[in-house]
């Protein structure tokens, strides 16, 4: 009894912080591991306590939003790690077998084909009404040709792509740790300028109800249904019991080019009929099962900790461990996230672990197995032995540097300022900057400006010489003219990516003087800023130390507005709908980035607001031709597009 009431006090506080915090303070592995334990436990002793999680669907979650009371419940899914089970509950049947995405479910309801209402999953029974989020979405149709009311509902998502962008634009105590948690905070944010400038994607599973529409008995044909209303569907394949393994693997072997979190896949029947007429149980619907990996791990031993300071100052814990084999790869670290959860695991150098790679991808450990517990956190910065302390973070724990000089922050600073987004300075490694702020060549940004003063000691370097010297110089030479918003990104201001960068030159009209100047209050009304960004820019230039390098540097340099009419905006105004298979770009993506460049649109659905619909095959019956040729949109083939727009 008492091991039960201590499984169920932690893993309802990893959901609290998985489901409030958008955090994550144990892995996937050791949750389910956890979760299994205790239904073990239930299951032999008929006991099944309050506030169990075998029983509560989710944590309702706390924020400003307004709640919102779903009309139906929204349920978990039973789950298997075995195919052999997803064949047994098939059995003579027709299935439906989807990713399960691992993002944020969301459901939408339209009237009258407008859009009025997005509601996050919550705790099944009350959610939070996003709807001012969900129409920015990138692939979410405002308007559809469906005049009843219809529920649907989807996974909202955001790319590996995207997520390693927005990640690489903040600091490092800021960073997410996974797109599901960046999904989750997006979605919830007050403003939607955040969830447009994210990208967040919506995949429909599920078609909940359309008022009047009459479909045939299958779930596929549902499917179709959104498909043709300008909704991406997500990814499924229809199965037996004969096919269902083959398929499995089919989707396993996409895992590693797949652009989105997936924690696994869905296996539903296709017959509606037959999967309502099953019921469901106080917490599984019966017509669908989950079926998440089971994941390849590997024992090794612990050897060490490797601590790792950040710019921010924040320290890092990174497990090194013997080299083992892990879907097809080799590894031998692998990230702990943060002090939490390397306190939770107990470990210690020597300590028997099992790890694997999460969704297939990321290295991680799944268990401790020894338990020592005998790790030391470092009370001294491993790069220049200044104090440490222990910081609280998000509701978790933190290791900071409390050098303020110390190098590895300055180090990390230098190699942020000469990154290519910001100065674009080529050959400042991080490893040319560790060697030249060791040297004294270099305190500050200011001081690479200046680097020339070194010339014979750099010459003198191992790896430098007459040649690398002067491309070196040649390089900061050229940084030497710098357009506003890098420079202000390179100054790595805390919030401020590139694209916020760009924003607030714009809105200071791009004149330094306007931004030292700016105040919080003109700061906090800049589209897509907040209370956070505000005072984090404000702070930065109230700094005596940040001014006075301000001013040695444009000393230095020279600041260039952006010149936006030299951007090709050719298509600004035009709307197009791409559909089919393209041959002269890689895929649709590439096209549609091509287009947006120019300054046009691309949509998901074919409206009387669309200008072109690019479809290699014109003369096909897909609905979108069909629509096209309903509103008298063009229908044009890619090599019209080409010749047409951009063969001027």
């Amino acid at each position: 009894m008492e091991r039960m009431k201590q499984l169920i006090d932690i893993l309802n506080n990893a959901s609290k912080h998985y489901y409030q915090l958008a955090d994550t303070v144990m892995t996937d592995y050791e949750y389910d591991r956890l979760y299994d334990e205790l239904v073990d436990l239930e299951n032999k002793t008929g006991i099944t306590l309050s506030g169990s999680p075998t029983k509560n669907v989710g944590y309702t979650v706390l924020s400003g939003l307004t709640k919102i009371k779903h009309d139906s419940r929204m349920l978990s899914l039973d789950k298997t790690k075995e195919v052999g089970r997803l064949k047994e509950w098939l059995g003579n049947n027709e299935g439906i077998l989807s990713w399960k995405l691992d993002g944020l479910t969301i459901v939408l309801k339209y009237n009258n084909g407008e859009l009025i209402q997005a509601v996050t999953r919550g705790n099944g029974e009350i959610g939070e009404d996003i709807t001012h989020n969900a129409r920015v979405f990138k692939n979410v149709p405002v308007k559809i040709a469906f005049s009843g009311e219809m529920v649907l509902r989807g996974e909202g998502v955001i790319a590996y792509s995207e997520f390693n962008k927005i990640n690489e634009e903040l600091s490092d105590d800021e960073k997410y740790k996974n797109p599901r948690n960046l999904c989750s905070g997006t979605v919830r944010q007050l403003n939607s300028e955040i969830a447009a400038r994210r990208n967040v994607m919506f995949y429909a599973f599920t078609l909940v109800s359309a008022e009047g529409k009459e479909f045939g008995d299958t779930k596929t044909q549902q499917l179709d249904w959104l498909t043709s209303l300008g909704f991406d569907v997500v990814e499924h394949i229809v199965v037996t019991s004969k096919t269902i393994e083959n398929t499995v693997v089919e989707f396993e072997e996409k895992i590693k080019d797949n652009d989105f979190a997936s924690d696994g896949l869905v296996l539903t029947f296709n017959s509606i009929s037959y999967g309502k007429g099953l019921g469901e149980t106080s917490k599984f619907p019966k017509d669908s099962i989950a079926f998440k990996w089971a994941d390849e791990t590997a024992e090794t031993i612990l050897r060490d900790i490797d601590w790792s300071t950040s710019r921010t100052g924040l320290i890092n814990p990174v497990a090194v461990f013997d080299p083992v084999e892990l879907e097809g790869t080799t590894v031998n670290r692998a990230s702990v996230h943060n002090l939490s959860i390397m306190k939770e695991l107990q470990l210690g150098i020597g300590d028997k672990i099992k790890v694997y790679k999460a969704n297939m991808i990321i290295p991680q450990i799944a268990e401790n197995i020894t338990k020592k517990g005998n790790m030391k956190i470092p009370k001294k910065c491993p790069v220049c032995s200044g104090e440490t302390e222990v910081r609280k973070l998000n509701d978790g724990e933190a290791l900071y540097c409390t050098n303020p000089n110390c190098n590895a922050q300055i180090v990390m600073s230098l190699t942020h300022f000469a990154s290519r987004d910001a100065m674009n300075i080529e050959g400042l490694s991080e490893e040319t900057l560790s060697k030249f702020v060791k040297n004294g060549f270099v305190e500050n940004y200011t001081d690479i400006f200046t680097l020339n003063r070194f010339k014979e000691k750099i010459k003198a370097m191992e790896g430098f010489g007459e040649k690398s010297y002067s491309n070196l110089m040649a390089a900061v030479e050229k940084a030497k003219n710098v357009q506003l918003p890098n420079f202000i990104y390179a100054l790595g201001i805390n919030q401020v990516g590139l694209n916020n960068a760009k924003l607030l030159c714009k809105n200071a009209k791009s004149n330094i003087e306007n931004i030292k100047n700016i105040t919080e209050e003109e700061l906090i009304e800049i589209d897509g800023f907040g209370q956070v960004i505000a005072h984090s820019i404000k702070n930065y230039f109230s700094n005596e130390k940040n001014l006075m390098l301000l001013e040695k540097a444009l000393k230095y340099i020279t600041l260039e507005n952006v010149q936006e009419t030299d951007q090709d905006l050719s298509l600004a105004g035009v709307n197009f709908v791409i559909t089919g298979d393209v041959e002269h770009f890689k895929n649709r993506k590439e096209l549609q980035a091509k287009i947006e460049g120019m300054g046009g649109k691309v949509t998901a659905s074919v409206t009387s607001k669309t200008s072109y619909l690019i479809n290699n095959d014109a003369f096909s019956a897909s609905s979108k031709n069909k629509k096209a040729k309903e509103l008298n949109v063009p229908i044009i083939t890619e090599n019209q597009f080409i010749d047409q727009f951009l063969n001027v």
